[in-house]
């Protein structure tokens, strides 16, 4: 018991130190709930972080950051920032960028269902939605985040042509997405049920040479990459 607790004790102030270096980081953005809702200053002045005029590109529930690192590492020309609610996953990426020095990444704290508030119509040129949780269970929905109401509010903030990108290993998840665009009638610019046979003649293309922990551990499992590229404009 007391092993257990000393473990939980350590664990505990390693977060704690981790949402210090957070807070000193000037890269990653950590509003309240309150903050966001009440009117949020970054909203439509995300350029001025990035000190420049380049496309913005975001992940959505980035986790360590391991996509929005190595997308900000192969594309100079746009500017990424991951966002997640999890300020300890936050910060593996938010130290990468803060030792290589990468001008062009940056990190959101807060929930997703608020992305709206964080950004301003036409702000937003791509998004990655990279392995979310599909929550399966017909109780959770609307947590999809590609569920209608999520479409709506991406939809909200994207440039006109935006894209929205799904990477996942859940063939669930992919067919729901599939469907539910099909029924909005939203354009599917690319669909591929297993992007390693499908891509197998693009080695070099980003959906192979970009990985997560997660994707890694999926593939070791035998399970098949999905992806889909799609617009929310008819």
């Amino acid at each position: 018991m007391q092993k257990t607790i000393r473990y939980f004790c350590a664990m505990a102030r390693k977060k704690l130190a981790r949402f210090k270096e957070n807070a000193q980081y000037p890269h990653v953005i950590e509003p309240s709930r309150e903050q966001v809702l009440a009117g949020f200053r970054q909203k439509g002045k995300w350029h001025e972080l990035f000190k420049n005029d380049k496309p913005i590109v975001l992940e959505l529930g980035c986790g360590k950051g391991e996509y929005t690192v190595a997308l900000a590492r192969k594309y100079p020309d746009a500017n990424f920032i991951g966002i997640d609610i999890k300020g300890a996953r936050i910060w593996y990426g938010a130290t990468t960028v803060a030792e290589e020095k990468l001008p062009n990444a940056a990190f959101l704290r807060t929930q997703i269902e608020l992305i709206h508030h964080c950004f301003a119509p036409g702000e937003v040129a791509e998004i990655w939605i990279t392995f979310p949780d599909p929550q399966i269970k017909i109780s959770r929905t609307k947590h999809r985040l590609t569920h209608p109401e999520f479409l709506e509010r991406y939809q909200q903030i994207l440039a006109k042509d935006g894209l929205v990108h799904l990477k996942t290993d859940s063939a669930f998840l992919h067919g729901y997405t599939q469907a539910i665009l099909q029924s909005l009638n939203y354009p599917i610019l690319e669909g591929y049920f297993d992007i390693d046979l499908q891509m197998a003649h693009q080695p070099e293309h980003v959906l192979h040479t970009v990985r997560t922990h997660y994707e890694q551990l999926f593939r070791e499992k035998g399970a098949k990459i999905t992806y889909l590229k799609f617009q929310l404009e008819k």
